[in-house]
């Protein structure tokens, strides 16, 4: 798990490609922000975060508890979870507007079809919503410390 990284991921390349051809332009990683949102749109005041279920202990069929180290991998994701939220307020303190995409909407046998995702973030960046997701927005809870 040490070899998968915070960037260009698979679901935040699709997520990329997809709005660059819908002809939206965006900064990546921007340091100055909250988080270092994945796609950041500074005339929209919007950020996107795309999340890994497992990472972000998204509630849904992708995530799933370690059997091993339990009280390491509990302390980690509630970490994770309490940072994300964090982040989402800092950024609404300053302004922003923030999304929210779970990798379970793009893989997975639950997903959606890309073209309802891209349609979800376009929707978000043309609207005036300060917070949204993509996928239920609910993270774990049963067992945190």
């Amino acid at each position: 798990m040490a070899a998968i990284g915070p960037r260009n991921t698979k679901p935040e390349m699709l997520i990329r490609r997809g709005l660059y051809a819908l002809g939206y332009r965006y900064r990546l990683h921007v340091n100055g922000l909250p988080g270092k949102p994945d796609l950041v749109f500074p005339g929209r005041r919007a950020a996107i975060f795309v999340h890994g279920c497992f990472w972000h202990g998204h509630d849904c069929a992708l995530f799933r508890w370690p059997s091993t180290r339990a009280d390491f991998w509990r302390s980690k994701i509630a970490g994770n979870i309490a940072r994300d939220q964090r982040t989402a307020a800092q950024l609404l303190d300053q302004g922003w507007r923030v999304l929210d995409v779970w990798e379970c909407t793009l893989k997975g046998r639950n997903r959606m079809p890309v073209e309802d995702v891209l349609a979800g973030c376009a929707a978000f960046l043309e609207g005036a919503d300060l917070t949204a997701s993509i996928g239920h927005n609910r993270t774990v809870t049963a067992g945190l410390p």
